[in-house]
C-alpha cells in the first residue's frame, strides 16, 4: 500500500515538471518578436508618372513591410503537440514501471487467480455403528462418469453418452448443464454405471473429449429399513443447507448433506473433509488441465447407543402388527412406535416408528412417485418418526401421575377408599362419567386403582383438586405432573421433536379465545386431564422418560449418540449422560406408586399373561385412549427388572384397540430382548427390515370398541 501512494507521488511529480517544460517551450514561441531590418524602396520613375509627393512613398514604405512566415505558425504548435505527448508518454511510462516493477506480485496473484481454478472432490462420509460395533450405514462404491461443463454444447459427445448410458439425449445434457456443484466443477452424469459401459468409454477417450469416469462412495443401508427414522437419510446440499452450515462443517452446493436423523444432527462429524483439485482454465472458464489434486479425507465414524438385534424385533414386531405383508389395514391398527431407554444413563437401545421407509430411496434424489408415498396422509405419512413427534392422549398410563399429584396434597392415603359402580356424576350436574368397567370395580384403594386403572378412582381425585383451587392454587394438580417435564421436549438428540400438551385455565382461554363459551376452565376438564384424555398430549419419548423417572428418581436426558471415532478408530468425542432433574416426589409415595405398577404385572390378567411368556419381572401400566373419528389408540409402559430396573419400553399402537391385548405383548417382548442382549449380546442379531410399499386396505371404524384398561 505504501509502495503504491510513492509510486502515485512520483508519477504526478513528473507529469507536472513535464507540463512545466512544455509550457516554458510554447512561451518561448509565442512572445514579443524582434523587428527586422528597414528596407527602403526607392522611388520608380515612370513615363508619364509624377511620384514625388510623401504621401505616395510612405504608402509605398508600409506597403513593402515585411510579415511573418507560415513555417513559423506550425512549428509552435508542433511544438506545443510535442509537450502534451511527453506528458502522455510520462504517464503510461510511470503507470507501467508501477505495476511491473512496484505491484508485480499483486498483479500476478491475480493473473494466477483468473489462470487457475480450486474445485473440491467429495469426501467419504463416516459410518454408522450401533453400540456393538454393528454397521447400519456404510459406503459402497458407484462408478461415476462426469463431464465437464462445455460438454453440453458437443452434440455428438452428448449422443454418445445417452447410447452408452442408456440415458435420453435431453437428461444427459440437463444434468451436464447443471452448476449446483459449481462451475468449474465436473458434473456427474449418471453412478452406478456397468463396469463394460466404463471401461469402452476409457477406451475411446478421443470420442468422449471432457468426459472421465471415478469411483466415488455413496450410502449403503445393508439392514433396509432398521432404524430407518433414526439414523435418516442424506441428499444434496441446497442454498437452505448452505445458509445454516454449523460451525466447523464447509458445505459446497452438490455435497451430500444429512436431512433427518442422525445423519443431520452429526452431520458436521460424518461429513468428512474436501479433496481439493487446482484446474488450469481457458478464457471460458473451461478446464484445460489438472496442475495438482489432493484426496479428501473421510469423516468420524459414528457409534449410537442402540443396539441392532433388539432394533431388529421392535422393528419387526410393529410392522408385524400393523401391516402382516406390508399392507397397513390387514392387521391392527394404522402406525405405532416403541421406545426402549436404558434408564441408567439415558441411551436409546431401539426406537422404532411404523409405517417406515428406506433411506437408500433418498440416494440420487428420490422420485417423485416414491415421495407420494412418503408424505401422504393416505399412506400414513411414513416420514413421520412418531416415537418423537407423533403427540397421543396418555390414557390410563398418565393416572400414575394423576395418583402422586394425589399424594402430595393428601387427597391419597394409606387409607383412602373410593366406590366404583361403573359411572361417575361426582358434580351432580347430571353429566355422566363412565368407567371402563361398565360394571364397576366395586370398592378399592389407590392400589386396586391402579392395578384396575379404575376412572372413578381417578375422577375423585380430579375432584378434589377442582373442590381445592381456592387454597392450592388453579394449577396445582398440572403442576405435579409437569415435575415430570411433560410439555417440554426431552432433548433427543433427533431434530423435530415435539412439546406435547399439558392443559391449564391459561392455555384453555387462550386456544378458544375465538369461541369464549368453551374457553372456561370446568371440573370437566380436570377429571379428563386425571385418566389422560381431553387436552392432554404426550409423545412415547416422554412417556419412557417419566416412567424411567418413576423407576429410578431421575430425569435422564435420552441420547442416541455413544461415541465419535477418527480415521484411526480412535474414540475422539464420547457422550456423558445428564441428569436433567430429580422430581421433588416423597420417596414413599414413589414406594407406593412403584408397588401399584408390580401388581399390574403381577396380577394384571392379559397383561400378565404377556410378560410370563418372557419370564419378565417388571412394573407395567396399560392404557387405551379414546380418539375421535378413530379406533382406541393402544398404549403400554413397562420397565424392568423390577427390584433393579435397567430398561424402560414405551409402546403405542395408533387405532390398536385394548392397550393390555395389542401393546403388552410388543413390550414385553422388547424388554426381554433389552435384558437378553445385555447378557447375551451373541443371541440378538440383527437383520433385514422391509421399508413400507404404501399399500393400505380401509380399516373397519364402525365398531363401538369399549376401553379395556
Amino acid at each position: 500500500m505504501l509502495a503504491a501512494t510513492i509510486a502515485t507521488i512520483i508519477a504526478l511529480l513528473v507529469v507536472i515538471i513535464v507540463a512545466c517544460v512544455g509550457y516554458v517551450m510554447y512561451t518561448r514561441t509565442h512572445g514579443p518578436k524582434a523587428q527586422p531590418n528597414e528596407r527602403r524602396m526607392h522611388s520608380i520613375d515612370s513615363v508619364g508618372i509624377n511620384s514625388s509627393s510623401t504621401q505616395t512613398e510612405n504608402a509605398l514604405e508600409s506597403a513593402a513591410a515585411p510579415v511573418g512566415k507560415p513555417a513559423d505558425l506550425l512549428k509552435s504548435r508542433l511544438t506545443f503537440m510535442e509537450g502534451l505527448a511527453a506528458v502522455i508518454f510520462g504517464a503510461l511510462a510511470i503507470k507501467t514501471f508501477t505495476m511491473q516493477v512496484i505491484d508485480t506480485s499483486k498483479y500476478s496473484v491475480q493473473s494466477d487467480n483468473n489462470r487457475f481454478s480450486t474445485v473440491s472432490t467429495p469426501a467419504p462420509r463416516g459410518y454408522i455403528y450401533d453400540a456393538d460395533g454393528v454397521a447400519l450405514v456404510q459406503n459402497r462404491s458407484s462408478l461415476t462418469v462426469l463431464a465437464d461443463a462445455d460438454v453440453a454444447d458437443n452434440r455428438d459427445t452428448v449422443n454418445r453418452l445417452s447410447a452408452i448410458l442408456g440415458i435420453p439425449h435431453n437428461v444427459v445434457r440437463q444434468r451436464i448443464q447443471d452448476a449446483t456443484s459449481g462451475a468449474q466443477a465436473q458434473r456427474v452424469v449418471a453412478s452406478d454405471v456397468r463396469m463394460r459401459d466404463i471401461a469402452f468409454i476409457a477406451e475411446h477417450a478421443d470420442a468422449f473429449a471432457g468426459v472421465t469416469t471415478q469411483t466415488r462412495t455413496v450410502r449403503q443401508y445393508p439392514y433396509g429399513a432398521l432404524a430407518a427414522h433414526i439414523l435418516g437419510y442424506v441428499g444434496i446440499a441446497d442454498e437452505s443447507d448452505l445458509a445454516v452450515a454449523t460451525t466447523g462443517r464447509k458445505i459446497e452446493m452438490g455435497d451430500n448433506v444429512g436431512k433427518s436423523g442422525v445423519e443431520s444432527t452429526y452431520d458436521r462429524l460424518l461429513a468428512g473433509d474436501h479433496g481439493q483439485r487446482k484446474v488450469t482454465t481457458d478464457a471460458k472458464g473451461n478446464v484445460v488441465a489438472i496442475e495438482s489434486e489432493t484426496q479428501p479425507t473421510k469423516g468420524s465414524d459414528v457409534r449410537l447407543t442402540i443396539k441392532a438385534g433388539v432394533q431388529y424385533i421392535a422393528d419387526g414386531l410393529l410392522a408385524d402388527t400393523i401391516a402382516p405383508g406390508g399392507t397397513i389395514g390387514k392387521g391392527t391398527g394404522s402406525g405405532g412406535a416403541i421406545v426402549c431407554m436404558d434408564v441408567r444413563d439415558g441411551g436409546i437401545i431401539a426406537m422404532a416408528s411404523y409405517p417406515n421407509f428406506l433411506p437408500e430411496e433418498f440416494i440420487g434424489g428420490i422420485s417423485e412417485d416414491t415421495w407420494a408415498i412418503y408424505s401422504s396422509d393416505e399412506t400414513y405419512n411414513p416420514l413421520m418418526n412418531r416415537a418423537i413427534a407423533g403427540t397421543y392422549p396418555a390414557a390410563s398410563t398418565f393416572k400414575a401421575f394423576s395418583g402422586l399429584a394425589g399424594m402430595k396434597y393428601g387427597f391419597v392415603k394409606d387409607k383412602t377408599t373410593w366406590y366404583c359402580d361403573g359411572y361417575w356424576d361426582g358434580f351432580g350436574t347430571g353429566d355422566i362419567q363412565m368407567c371402563w368397567e361398565h360394571g364397576g370395580h366395586g370398592e378399592l384403594d389407590f392400589y386396586g386403582g391402579i392395578v384396575n386403572s379404575c376412572d372413578v378412582v381417578f375422577y375423585e381425585i380430579a375432584k378434589s383438586f377442582y373442590d381445592n383451587q381456592a387454597t392450592i392454587g388453579e394449577t396445582a394438580f398440572q403442576d405435579e405432573i409437569m415435575k415430570f417435564n411433560f410439555g417440554q421436549q426431552t432433548g433427543i438428540d433427533l431434530d423435530g421433536e415435539a412439546y406435547g400438551r399439558v392443559p391449564t385455565p391459561s392455555w384453555k382461554l387462550e386456544y378458544f379465545k375465538n369461541v369464549p363459551e368453551e374457553a372456561s376452565w370446568r371440573g370437566g376438564d380436570f377429571t379428563n386431564m386425571a385418566i389422560g384424555q381431553g387436552y392432554v398430549l404426550v409423545t412415547p419419548m416422554q412417556m419412557a422418560v417419566a416412567y424411567g423417572a418413576i423407576a429410578t428418581g431421575n430425569l435422564i436426558k435420552p441420547h442416541l449418540f455413544k461415541e465419535a471415532l477418527n480415521e484411526k478408530g480412535e474414540v475422539v468425542v464420547t457422550h456423558k449422560p445428564e441428569i436433567v432433574g430429580q422430581p421433588d416426589i416423597e420417596p414413599e409415595f414413589l414406594a407406593k406408586l412403584r408397588d401399584a405398577l408390580h401388581g399390574v404385572r403381577t396380577t394384571g390378567g392379559t397383561l400378565c399373561d404377556a410378560f410370563d411368556d418372557f419370564d419378565v419381572d417388571a412394573a407395567a401400566k396399560t392404557g387405551t385412549a379414546e380418539v375421535a373419528g378413530k379406533n382406541d389408540f393402544a398404549w403400554t409402559l413397562c420397565y424392568g427388572p423390577y427390584e433393579d430396573p435397567h430398561y424402560v419400553v414405551a409402546c403405542i399402537v395408533e387405532e390398536g384397540e385394548g392397550g393390555a391385548a395389542t401393546a403388552s405383548p410388543i413390550c414385553a417382548e422388547v424388554l426381554a430382548a433389552a435384558l437378553g442382549a445385555e447378557e447375551y449380546p451373541e443371541d440378538y442379531s440383527a437383520g433385514y427390515i422391509a421399508g413400507f410399499t404404501g399399500k393400505t386396505v380401509p380399516i373397519d371404524r364402525s365398531g363401538s370398541y369399549s376401553r379395556t384398561d
